[in-house]
């Protein structure tokens, strides 16, 4: 077991920043003071949004006429070349976070197990090795993956929470080829049902409410990232939680596990939108920022309407003392994808030239 403790390991960040204000350099003025060149270096491309355009199997995205339409205008892609799309479409940028549902040759069966990439198959291993060169080719990098193949991190079924894990090793070990900095491991689904158990009143004695259901879930969650940090820790990427449904979708739950875990290479990647309720756009983000580190999901959707201030939500993981990148991640509104993650580009570069003090 890796006995590497989280809090010292981030101590000495904390302490550089504090001697950086100590200076007289407050954060928003360092900010300030930054380079173009290290501004578009915070900011990363992200395939999730693109996905419309990338070749598909018979009978997938492509036969929809509006993703035809969409391919017609940008032409048709696979994730071989998003690194020159992302030189193209995003000027200056040199980082990418890749969605794990776009990974592999879909006329190729060989590298996928039940219809999902499999990075431990040779085909799979070969395909990774023809992403890194076309990577290189370009001059960009894979700062984050945003994985959706290991499931059943919170069980309850341990030999199902254990093949999740094991997923996860796989990609990780894989992905070294990448150069990966830090990978996504929670789904939509990989952590307790979507609608996770509330507290209800509990025997004759009292009748307060509690929430007896939700603790095996967290518990077992909690040993999968343990896991899969110490594996994370041995090939040098970060694991982490995203806010997604679940137990993900409360901000309390996910600094508990990190905090439970307690290791330097798991950690939080907030998504500025995957919340159940507006008031989390800023508090629940506030409460997550400050155990991310490596890559976030900069995200404009329009289910919150003009309460989504994607400069604000910016500028809060900077008050935070985020050091990462801001991945171009467009759920949905009244822009196509590709024309959304352009959009997100504009006000996350605002937010970072003009770090205002965040309320």
């Amino acid at each position: 077991m890796n006995t590497v403790n989280r809090r010292e390991f981030f101590r000495t960040a904390g302490a550089a920043a504090g001697a950086s204000v100590a200076a007289g350099l407050a954060p928003a003025a360092e900010a300030q003071q930054w380079t173009e060149k290290d501004k578009l270096a915070r900011i990363a491309s992200c395939s999730y949004p693109i996905r419309s355009i990338f070749k598909t199997r018979p009978g997938g995205r492509g036969t929809n006429p509006a993703t035809a339409a969409l391919k017609e205008k940008y032409g048709e892609i696979t994730m071989l070349d998003f690194p020159a799309f992302t030189k193209e479409a995003f000027p200056g940028v040199t980082r990418m976070d890749l969605f794990s549902g776009l990974f592999g040759d879909v006329t190729d069966d060989s590298m996928f197990t039940n219809g999902v990439f499999d990075p431990s198959t040779p085909s799979g291993r070969r395909w990774l090795e023809k992403l890194a060169a076309s990577m290189a080719k370009a001059g960009v990098t894979c700062q984050h993956i945003s994985n959706n193949a290991p499931t059943n991190l919170a069980g309850p079924d341990e030999e199902q929470r254990k093949a999740g894990v094991a997923v996860a090793r796989q990609w990780l070990d894989a992905c070294t080829v990448l150069g990966v900095k830090s990978m996504r491991m929670n789904s939509p689904r990989a952590l307790g049902p979507s609608i996770r158990p509330p507290a209800i009143p509990r025997g004759p004695v009292d009748g307060y409410p509690r929430n007896v259901d939700i603790e095996p879930l967290l518990a077992a969650a909690i040993e999968s990232h343990k896991e899969m940090a110490d594996h994370g820790g041995k090939v040098g990427i970060r694991v982490t939680i995203e806010n997604h449904w679940g137990l993900a979708a409360d901000p309390i739950n996910i600094r508990t596990i990190l905090d439970e875990v307690n290791h330097p290479y798991c950690e939080a990647s907030p998504d500025f939108c995957n919340w159940e309720y507006a008031y989390m756009l800023v508090h629940g983000l506030k409460a997550v920022a400050p155990y991310a580190h490596t890559n976030v999901h900069a995200k404009y959707w329009d289910r919150w309407g003009d309460k989504n201030d994607v400069q604000r939500s910016t500028r809060i993981m900077l008050a935070a003392g985020f050091k990462g990148t801001f991945a171009l991640e467009y759920e949905a509104g009244p822009l196509n994808g590709i024309e959304g993650a352009q959009y997100l580009y504009k006000e996350v570069l605002a937010a970072l030239s003009t770090p205002v003090p965040v309320i």
